[in-house]
């Protein structure tokens, strides 16, 4: 994702957007004389846009939170069990129509579907080179968003290549998942057409990043043999591996490595604050996660939310590297210290395991400022390497004429990184060794929720799971309302 320079003044006021002050967002020169009329007249009009289409996707950290909260990876922490009370909520399956954090991702990733939207609404307004890779990556966003709404709430309106105004807003009915589908469908290979391997810059996305979209998208709507081809064109490429060492994936130090495919770049910079999170320039899931109070070596302090689960520790079999290094004992850390009379830290009343998110954590070495709260330069692991080995795993095992052995060799390519030893069962089990591998590789990475809803496991995996009702979210009431009262709410809500 590239760094914020500019978001527009007439933004604010499109279709459901945050309702935050935008004063954040101005940066034009002289004031008062750029309007949606007089843009989009030279190339450098069209890049500012599409910077801030990448911008939404700052606000991906809510959606990783949920991801592990709604499942049974993580608690959702705190200090209170009022504190950020929509993700208490969320962890307990109690969850209504009137949740400010499924606002956020209702509200962020429309705020991305606006600003792509106005890009297409002017793509022909003039021609110049490289616009054909602009209108890709704009395309891809589109189809991320789009993705990331479908994901939580299932129909919901599509409005491709314009933007709505107050009015025509509440006219605009939900639409069909399938249709949803469809479109992300066809942006993504749109993108895939047009993108080159290798971008210019770090942080754009590039034809491997749409084509590793693209089969999620296909094995999140079962369609395993369509997942499984574009899988393979991807590995085929030998532009992704995994790198060696499990424990260099998330430092800030080790970005840009092999194993990444598709990131959301963050800064040190704070931007926004507590009341507009989606301004932040850095990243707010260490923070957010760290140590409460925390006083010691290594880790800087947090706020204790998203903590792990006993039940996530205990799913790691012996000897698998993956557990300390994606979940913190901090207790077994503290002991194990020079000096650990001098450690303190302190528990949050929201929940506490004894566990934190050891990929995504505040640490000494990478906090930003102002606020280190709120500035983490740690990257965002959309998609890596070893998701689409287990995803092509996956949708090789339950394809139509069902290819095992290469799932075999997906699988136990991710598990030979961690020094693991090789996975020979066939059949349904096959499939569910490949599930629980998702589990452990990916844990806290914000995948968990999703994979148990797709894969039909969660009824029988969550404690307070509703079949008919959980599989989506409820839309949010008020964007119901700010619809004109048109919109049914989902089934169970």
């Amino acid at each position: 994702m590239m760094k914020k320079t500019i978001l527009f003044t007439f933004v604010c006021g499109l279709l459901l957007l945050p309702t935050y002050s935008c004063k954040k967002f101005l940066d034009v020169d002289p004031a008062y004389i750029q309007d949606a009329d007089n843009f989009f007249n030279t190339p450098v009009d069209y890049q500012r846009a599409l910077t801030g289409a990448y911008d939404l996707m700052q606000g991906s950290f809510m959606s990783v939170w949920i991801g592990e909260i709604a499942s049974d990876n993580t608690i959702a922490g705190g200090e209170s069990m009022t504190d950020t009370k929509g993700l208490h909520e969320l962890d307990d399956m109690s969850h209504g129509a009137v949740n400010q954090e499924l606002r956020n991702v209702f509200r962020w990733n429309y705020a991305g579907i606006t600003r792509v939207n106005f890009i297409m609404e002017n793509k022909n307004k003039i021609d110049f080179p490289g616009k054909e890779g602009i209108l890709a990556q704009a395309s891809f966003l589109r189809a991320f968003y789009y993705f990331e709404l479908v994901k939580f709430f299932g129909d919901v309106p599509l409005v491709v290549d314009k933007r709505l105004g107050a009015v025509e807003v509440t006219t605009v009915d939900r639409a069909p998942r399938a249709d949803v589908y469809k479109q992300i469908e066809s942006d993504l290979n749109y993108a895939i057409s047009k993108l080159d391997w290798m971008v210019a810059e770090k942080g754009r996305i590039s034809k491997g990043a749409a084509l590793a979209m693209l089969g999620k998208v296909q094995l999140y709507q079962d369609k395993f043999d369509e997942a499984a081809v574009t899988f393979q064109t991807l590995i085929d490429q030998n532009m992704y591996s995994l790198i060696p060492n499990y424990n260099q994936l998330f430092t800030v130090a080790n970005e840009g490595h092999k194993e990444t495919i598709f990131d959301v770049e963050y800064t040190g910079a704070e931007g926004g604050g507590y009341g507009c999170l989606i301004c932040l320039e850095g990243n707010a899931g260490p923070g957010f996660q760290g140590i409460r109070q925390y006083k010691g070596p290594i880790y800087g302090d947090g706020n204790s939310y998203n903590l792990p689960t006993k039940n996530l520790y205990d799913a790691f079999g012996a000897g698998d590297i993956r557990r300390d290094a994606t979940i913190l004992d901090i207790d077994a850390f503290i002991a194990k210290q020079a000096k650990p009379q001098d450690i303190t830290y302190a528990r949050g009343a929201g929940g506490h395991t004894g566990y934190y998110n050891n990929k995504y954590i505040k640490k000494e070495a990478e906090i930003g400022l102002p606020d280190n709260d709120l500035t983490s330069p740690v990257n965002y692991k959309v998609i890596r390497y070893a998701d689409v080995l287990l995803m092509a795993a996956e949708a090789n095992a339950r394809k139509s004429s069902s290819d095992e052995s290469k799932a075999k060799t997906y699988l136990n390519l991710v598990r030979k990184r961690v020094n693991l030893s090789d996975i020979t069962t066939s059949g349904q089990t096959l499939v569910s060794d490949i599930w629980n591998e998702r589990r452990l590789e990916l844990a806290c990475e914000g995948h968990r929720y999703f994979d148990l809803v797709r894969t039909k496991q969660a009824a029988t995996t969550l404690l307070g799971f509703v079949t008919g009702k959980h599989e989506l979210f409820p839309l949010p009431q008020v964007e119901i309302d700010l619809a004109g009262g048109n919109w049914n709410q989902n089934s169970g809500y």
